[in-house]
């Protein structure tokens, strides 16, 4: 199972947009959707993303120059490009671009997940099906944390942060980076939500053994920190 992903989708027919979204967001992924080039551009000046699924013919910007700014800026993470394009010399112009991948829209909706799924395993992130910060171990496929003979079970949010801290460990992530990385753009989380989900992750991380790991860093946020 390829691990959970942070994907920016750009669609302007919102009869498309919606359906992809929601196929990605129940296959798991965090998905931002847009529907033209203009905010795409402004959101990827703010956010990072695993994988990139850019429309061709956009409002404003188009896909394609999305693409090539986006790999200006030195950005690595995959590009799928959809579009009724299909001409050879259009697939070639879309790879000499810097996209990963094409895919011909209409797209079908199970087609685009397996592609997904295979340029997952090309992001910078991918590490395989399981995560280890020192002797603790994430399980990306189970959602379950195991340290010595201990697991515990997780919900989906849970483990999207443990996660995300597993990928930064002993590195101070703020409120906002937190925020950014679990929930979608234009769905921000209540007040209190990440209080909560850290208290809900020491109490997991507390049945395994590990609950000083969780460190909060008063004014600036909270770290993985096995060394505590």
């Amino acid at each position: 199972m390829v691990r959970r992903m942070r994907i920016l989708l750009v669609e302007d027919d919102v009869d498309q947009l919606e359906p992809l979204q929601a196929a990605l967001s129940e296959a798991g992924h965090i998905v931002d959707g847009v529907e033209d080039g203009a905010t795409a551009q402004w959101i990827l000046s703010k956010r990072d993303y695993d994988l990139l699924i850019l429309d061709w013919l956009l409002p404003e910007i188009s896909g394609l120059s999305l693409c090539q700014q986006y790999r200006r800026l030195g950005k690595t993470a995959p590009v799928l490009l959809l579009t009724a394009k299909d001409a050879i010399v259009d697939k070639i112009s879309a790879l000499d671009a810097g996209a990963d991948d094409y895919l011909i829209k209409p797209a079908d909706v199970f087609e685009l997940l397996a592609r997904v799924r295979a340029l997952g395993r090309r992001s910078p992130l991918w590490k395989g099906d399981t995560l280890q910060v020192e002797d603790m171990t994430l399980h990306l496929s189970t959602l379950t944390i195991e340290r010595g003979e201990q697991s515990m079970q997780l919900s989906t949010r849970e483990f999207l942060f443990l996660e995300y801290l597993m990928r930064h460990p002993r590195q101070i992530l703020s409120r906002s980076q937190i925020e950014q990385a679990l929930w979608e753009w234009g769905n921000e989380p209540e007040s209190n939500a990440i209080t909560v989900l850290v208290r809900r992750l020491r109490q997991r991380l507390q049945m395994i053994g590990a609950v000083s790991w969780l460190e909060t860093v008063y004014g600036m946020g909270y770290r993985l920190n096995p060394d505590v």
